[in-house]
């Protein structure tokens, strides 16, 4: 494994963590409350470069969902399948 792809992991590791962390300390996230959508955890954590040619917003925060897989396999948080928000486990 290469210095960078040892630190891209350490980056990815500190992702979950914030992403973890923020859904921690928002009351939206408790379990049975109603959670919030994938963009709005992606913005509120900061993770947003701003619009760019070929690189809206909406583009940028593709990653971020294998980032929030992750943690719902690792039984941390769930995604309410009616309103696709995720919350808290």
């Amino acid at each position: 494994m290469t210095e960078y792809e040892i630190r891209g992991g350490e980056i990815r590791g500190l992702a979950k963590t914030l992403v973890l962390q923020f859904m921690q300390n928002n009351h939206d996230y408790k379990p049975g409350k109603n959670g919030l959508k994938l963009a709005q955890i992606f913005r509120m954590c900061g993770f947003d470069w701003g619009e760019y040619e070929k690189a809206t917003s909406s583009n940028q925060q593709y990653w971020i969902v294998a980032l929030v897989r992750e943690l719902e396999y690792e039984g941390k948080i769930e995604r309410d399948p009616s309103t696709k928000h995720w919350c808290l486990k």
